[in-house]
């Protein structure tokens, strides 16, 4: 499930997975795939000792809420519209609540996921910025202080808010875990006594 997270531009904002049997993320309007934003990740962490540093993400970009849907509706199945409602057609929500994980095999379900939201979503470049003298990450339009950005990166390392399915985490997020521990710098000083990360990323 999203949770509301922080952020320096827009207040709160919706970030998370949206459907266990998917790794694909949200960030308000932006849509990735965990495994494309854990290499972002990376790369950022390999980068940590430059003071300032520029890139381009791609992500997919859903303009209105209705074409984005309604997740809870999609949830309960009573409403199944935009990309979310589509989805949930594919990929219902379990019939048992002990069953509600997040899939670390989500990864395999990219080519139906990125075929739905084809349909509606753009794909676009956007100009991540990242001032590490600072501790801020600009991601497209949105902004993100250090200390913001690393509850995001908590976020995927737990698996969100089902948490993965039987603790098994992808090897893609393991890689991420292990590069940012090896360079906590920059943007990710601190991560590993951050009060959200401090069980998950850094003692586990």
């Amino acid at each position: 499930m999203p949770l509301a997270f922080d952020s320096l531009s827009h207040g709160q904002i919706a970030f998370g997975f949206f459907n266990i049997e998917s790794d694909m993320l949200l960030c308000d309007r932006y849509f990735l795939f965990a495994d494309t934003f854990c290499r972002h990740v990376q790369d950022l962490a390999e980068n940590a000792e430059q003071p300032t540093l520029r890139t381009a993400w791609q992500v997919r970009i859903i303009q209105t809420p209705e074409a984005i849907g309604d997740l809870m509706g999609a949830i309960h199945g009573i409403r199944y519209i935009g990309f979310i409602g589509e989805l949930y057609r594919h990929f219902p929500f379990p019939s048992e609540a002990q069953n509600f994980k997040q899939n670390p095999q989500g990864f395999k379900t990219q080519s139906q996921v990125a075929e739905i939201i084809g349909k509606y979503a753009t794909l676009r470049e956007i100009q991540v910025s990242v001032k590490n003298t600072d501790g801020e990450i600009q991601v497209g339009d949105y902004r993100f202080s250090s200390t913001q950005f690393q509850k995001l990166i908590g976020y995927v390392w737990c698996g969100g808010y089902p948490r993965w399915k039987d603790h098994i985490r992808p090897a893609y997020v393991s890689d991420m875990r292990e590069k940012i521990l090896r360079n906590c710098r920059g943007i990710f000083e601190g991560i590993r006594t951050h009060a959200l990360v401090e069980t998950e990323l850094g003692n586990t």
